[in-house]
């Protein structure tokens, strides 16, 4: 039965997904998944680094669901650095030179698996648009598989998949490289939609990082892309990731990494998210970008699930100049406001930042990187494992398992796990294991984020209970039974919901189903909050509120305008700051 969706601004049709009319929703999309990373920490590359990488997902296996055919899974992928070893022969072979190997980009693409002429058009619109942005082209590539490893449905909707082989342009930086092939990509993304080119999807497009990916079981993965068994395939490092597709349809685009995050968990706020990142969008400008502002709209792709939709938004911040760190402490913030061991800068960052951006609200484990830095985080719940070991010859490794990577135990030197908010990095081009006090101190003082909150920042003061005017004036039983009628309550809500709130100054808890009417459907008048219902986690996740959980949770409220989200002045500090959404007279 085929189906649709939208991925990557552009159409894409597989056959395990239903059709257009039904009751499932692209957007509904979650993973809960196994993920981690190897990294070399002196940035050397070699063959060793994506070994333990296949063996740690390999590992991780049992993370992700299997169908029938036992061969199909939810899908699994790596991305590493480009081996240049095996590009440079393939370059060779097409009649070119490569001056440096940092020159070579390559692009993954996912063509359409059942249309020859849609195939065609896709590559055709792929090399209009690199001559269109003075980027050469080597040439292109098919990439080797080996199709007897997947299950039926896998290979019912497997895509054609081909790297093109892009060289720079004289002259240019290595940032400015990346950004020009981040444009090229997004314009090749609104051609193909526009030209109704479906079952089309760019896993990777640069000149860092490639993206080997797929339907399939993480025990398939170097079985299927022959490129992996290559002994030339050197890497500094390896991110890994098997799909666990909670609720959800597997399809190849959806299979992780994507182009910089690989995700554990599911991002409850998701959907608020996506309509702030909407609603910026008419104040996006950057020097840098210039007239091209608009190929980097819409921010978040529709269609793709929530870790499609959060690797949109760090690709555009880490994209824009704030580097991968900053823009994964803007996402994924940790708790910080009632951490007295957090210092006066750095939560002066933390606060400057949530002026900008709201956070992306786990459970979460990300893996991310940028081709140089690959590094890893945990939300501020902290509520999904992951645990590293680093061994005495420098090898780093990541995870959601322990004594997932083969490595030696007498090589091991040191053993541990990020806690709630944590994050850890390995720049592999200055060789260095970042600490997470260290990544926070270096971005706490990136700039005077103290001075322009003092400048910028109005504070509404808390008001005490003590300071706020209750009314002299004492209603009689006759009256206060009118006012009860007259605003909605009923004799339920002041037994069940109301007096344990105020004999227990707490919530009142209670289970079982609730049986009254959704009050847009109900013949009764009712109170408006009862119009609104909470929009929950559907899998493993425990329930949470600000009160209960205050060290992890707050209630802070920041108004204003929002400004230009690629930018960072003191200006974008001039809101509102109040403690509580709630409102009184006083305030």
């Amino acid at each position: 039965m085929a189906g649709y969706i939208q991925m990557g601004m552009k159409d894409i049709i597989t056959d395990s997904m239903p059709v257009q009319g039904t009751l499932y929703d692209p957007a509904n999309e979650h993973d809960a998944c196994g993920v981690g990373f190897v990294a070399q920490v002196n940035g050397r590359r070699s063959n060793r680094i994506l070994e333990i990488g296949l063996h740690a997902i390999c590992s991780l296996m049992h993370r992700g669901a299997l169908d029938a055919d036992a061969k199909t899974g939810d899908g699994a992928g790596i991305t590493t650095q480009i081996p240049y070893k095996i590009f440079a022969k393939e370059v060779a072979r097409m009649g070119h030179q490569l001056f440096q190997e940092s020159d070579l980009a390559v692009g993954v693409l996912f063509l359409p698996h059942d249309n020859a002429y849609a195939q065609a058009r896709a590559k055709a619109i792929t090399e209009e648009v690199l001559k269109k942005r003075d980027l050469f082209l080597f040439g292109w590539r098919e990439v080797p598989v080996n199709l007897r490893v997947l299950g039926d449905k896998a290979q019912l909707t497997m895509p054609r998949i081909e790297h093109v082989l892009i060289g720079k342009p004289w002259g240019m930086s290595d940032n400015d490289y990346e950004r020009r092939l981040f444009l090229a990509r997004n314009e090749i993304e609104n051609i193909a939609e526009a030209d109704q080119i479906r079952n089309f999807y760019i896993p990777s497009f640069s000149h860092r990082m490639i993206c080997y990916k797929g339907l399939l079981v993480s025990a398939s993965l170097e079985k299927f892309y022959q490129d992996l068994c290559d002994p030339d395939y050197e890497t500094a490092f390896t991110v890994y990731h098997q799909r666990y597709s909670t609720n959800t349809f597997p399809t190849w685009p959806l299979a992780q990494p994507f182009r910089m995050l690989g995700h554990n968990g599911e991002i409850n706020t998701v959907r608020g998210n996506r309509n702030w990142m909407e609603a910026r969008e008419a104040e996006l400008k950057a020097d840098f970008w210039g007239k091209d502002i608009d190929l980097l709209k819409p921010i978040i792709q529709p269609g793709g699930s929530d870790s499609a939709s959060l690797d949109n938004a760090l690709e555009i911040l880490s994209m824009s100049g704030r580097g991968i760190l900053q823009a994964m402490h803007m996402l994924v913030p940790p708790a910080w406001r009632n951490d007295k061991r957090v210092s006066p800068e750095l939560a002066a960052f933390y606060e400057y930042h949530s002026c900008i951006c709201e956070p992306w609200d786990g459970p979460a484990a990300l893996v991310f990187t940028d081709g140089i830095t690959v590094g890893a985080c945990l939300d501020r719940n902290g509520l999904r494992p992951a645990r590293y070991k680093l061994t005495d010859d420098g090898i780093f490794s990541l995870g959601s398992e322990v004594g997932i990577t083969g490595l030696d135990h007498e090589s091991i030197i040191e053993k541990g796990r990020l806690a709630p908010g944590e994050m850890i990095a390995v720049d592999t081009a200055q060789g260095v294991l970042l600490r997470d006090e260290q990544i926070k101190n270096s971005l706490a003082t990136r700039r005077d984020y103290k001075g322009w909150l003092q400048k910028n920042l109005t504070r509404i003061p808390d008001i005490s209970a003590s300071e706020i005017k209750v009314p002299e004036e004492k209603l009689d039983a006759l009256s206060l039974t009118r006012q009860q009628v007259a605003f909605g309550y009923s004799s339920e809500d002041i037994d069940m919901i109301l007096k344990p709130m105020f004999k227990d100054a707490a919530e009142a808890v209670g289970s079982m189903g609730d049986d009254t009417p959704l009050a847009v459907l109900s013949l009764r008048p009712r109170l408006l909050y009862t119009y609104f219902k909470q929009l929950f986690a559907q899998v493993t996740n425990p329930p949470i509120d600000p009160i209960r959980e205050k060290l992890v949770m707050s209630l802070q409220t920041v108004m204003g305008w929002r400004r230009n989200l690629l930018s960072e002045t003191g200006e974008h500090a001039e809101q509102v700051s109040l403690s509580s959404p709630v409102l009184s007279n006083e305030t």
